[in-house]
C-alpha cells in the first residue's frame, strides 16, 4: 500500500521522531480534495482547508489530533437556494507504526498506517467533514420550500397561492359555463 506521493494531505515523517512523546504542531492550508462532502453540500475542489494539527509519537504508533476549517457550497434541499457556509471539525486518529494482528480483515483494511514514513490525512478528512455536515441543509430553520404546482419560491412570497382545481369529472361542464353566455 503507498499513499498518493503528490497529495498536500500526505505528511512526510521521516524527521519525526518515533520516541515516544515527541510532538509537533503544524498549522497548514491545503487544497480541498474532489468530492469533498455530499451531493448537496460540499467543499468546492481546490478551496482552502486550514488545518491546525498536533502529531505525537506515542507507543503504537502517531497520534493526530487537531482541527480543520473550510468554505462550504451547496443549495438548499427545499428551495434550491445556493448556501455557502463554513465548517469546523476536530480531527483524532491513531496511525500504527505496523498494523495491529487479530482485527478482522476488513478492519485491518481500513486501519489507517504509516506508510513509508508518510500519513494519509485525506481519509480522517473527508470522515470528519462528511459526518459534521446536514443531511438535509437548508437555507434557512424555517424554509417553506417551492411551490409543488409552479415551481415558485415560497420564501419570496410566502402568499402565493393557485385557485382550487377543478375536479376532472367536473371539467366538461366548466367548458360549458364560460360559453357565449347565451341561454336558451
Amino acid at each position: 500500500m503507498q499513499h498518493p506521493p503528490k497529495s498536500p494531505l500526505v505528511l512526510d515523517l521521516r524527521d519525526f521522531s518515533r520516541r515516544a512523546g515527541t510532538q509537533r504542531e503544524l498549522e497548514l492550508t491545503v487544497p480541498a480534495p474532489a468530492e469533498l462532502g455530499i451531493e448537496v453540500l460540499a467543499v468546492p475542489e481546490g478551496d482552502p482547508i486550514d488545518l491546525d494539527l498536533r502529531l505525537e509519537a506515542v507507543m503504537e504508533g502517531v497520534l493526530v489530533t487537531g482541527t480543520a476549517a473550510a468554505g462550504l457550497e451547496g443549495e438548499c434541499v427545499r428551495c434550491l437556494t445556493p448556501i455557502q457556509d463554513e465548517v469546523d471539525v476536530d480531527l483524532q486518529e491513531l496511525y500504527f507504526y505496523e498494523r495491529p494482528e487479530g482485527l478482522p480483515t476488513d478492519e485491518a483494511e481500513d486501519t489507517p498506517v504509516v506508510v513509508d514514513d508518510t500519513i494519509d490525512l485525506e481519509p480522517l478528512l473527508r470522515d470528519a467533514v462528511v459526518l459534521a455536515l446536514p443531511f438535509q441543509p437548508l437555507c434557512q430553520d424555517d424554509c417553506q420550500g417551492l411551490c409543488p404546482e409552479c415551481g415558485a419560491n415560497l420564501n419570496e412570497n410566502p402568499d402565493h397561492a393557485h385557485e382550487a382545481p377543478i375536479d376532472p369529472r367536473w371539467a366538461g361542464l366548466a367548458g360549458l359555463a364560460g360559453g357565449d353566455g347565451a341561454s336558451e
